[in-house]
């Protein structure tokens, strides 16, 4: 079983973003994996103790983001590709998926393709199915159990009505929820191994594919507008009291 796990470098998630001169800033926060991404890291590998076979970690991004790839090997994953290209600097999520698509198929005799939900930093959740797309693979995401049968898998989705099973003939695309349980704490052999591990580049020569063109542009990126709230603690010396002073408070404000 050739398994691949797609994984993205993002601030963290208690990183304040804001905007310094037209561009994101998140000062001097730490960039991590994206968590999302853990849980997809976990599903190749808890298919490949099931099934057998290599997990390979891929991500777009500049030398930086080898920390990424690092935390998947880890994890457990046996090897890791860098897609780097200055021609890469902004994707949209379709440009991603077509970068991630060729990389996957460069690989070749891939049967599972795994991404998290979405990426924390984006929020779009598009990429796991535009890759699909691209690839002419079945999309099974918001995958919370995956049972793999043969050539066959059956995947429980999370969706908000509840769960809904669907099937599928590998090879597939996943998409993964927290549902399917806790990502592994990345070992102390794991970690050792990740520190020493090459990590290939891959270009867009190397893919064998141009420049993907963004459908959607930023031309303009700006902080929101700054709110001073200001927060009233109505008191008295009884529920009634409290609640007139309350309503008078409401009229008073126009809030009704």
């Amino acid at each position: 079983m050739k398994i691949v796990v797609c994984v993205k470098q993002v601030p963290d998630s208690a990183a304040k973003v804001v905007v310094e001169n037209g561009k994101v800033s998140w000062g001097d926060a730490l960039l991590v994996i994206n968590p999302w991404d853990e849980y997809a890291v976990e599903a190749a590998l808890q298919q490949k103790e099931a099934l057998g076979g290599t997990v390979t970690a891929i991500t777009i991004s500049g030398e930086g983001s080898k920390d990424a790839l690092k935390h998947a090997l880890a994890m457990g994953a046996d090897d890791a590709i860098l897609i780097n290209d200055p021609a890469l600097a902004n994707l949209d999520t379709q440009a991603t998926a077509q970068v991630l698509s060729a990389a996957i198929q460069k690989i070749g005799g891939v049967d599972m393709a795994f991404f998290g939900r979405q990426a924390i930093d984006g929020d779009a959740g598009l990429v796991p199915a535009q890759s699909a797309r691209l690839l002419g693979w079945p999309a099974l995401t918001l995958a919370a159990v995956i049972e793999v049968d043969g050539s066959s898998v059956r995947v429980e989705r999370a969706i908000e009505e509840g769960r809904q099973i669907v099937t599928a003939k590998l090879p597939a695309v996943f998409s993964l929820v927290k549902d399917f349980g806790e990502p592994r704490y990345p070992s102390f052999m794991g970690i050792r191994k990740a520190s020493r591990a090459e990590i290939p580049a891959w270009t867009l020569a190397e893919l064998s594919i141009p420049a993907p063109a963004a459908v959607i542009a930023w031309p303009e990126i700006m902080n929101p507008p700054s709110r001073e709230v200001k927060c009233d603690i109505v008191t008295g010396d009884s529920p009634e009291e409290i609640a007139k002073a309350l309503a008078d408070k409401i009229l008073a404000e126009k809030v009704l």
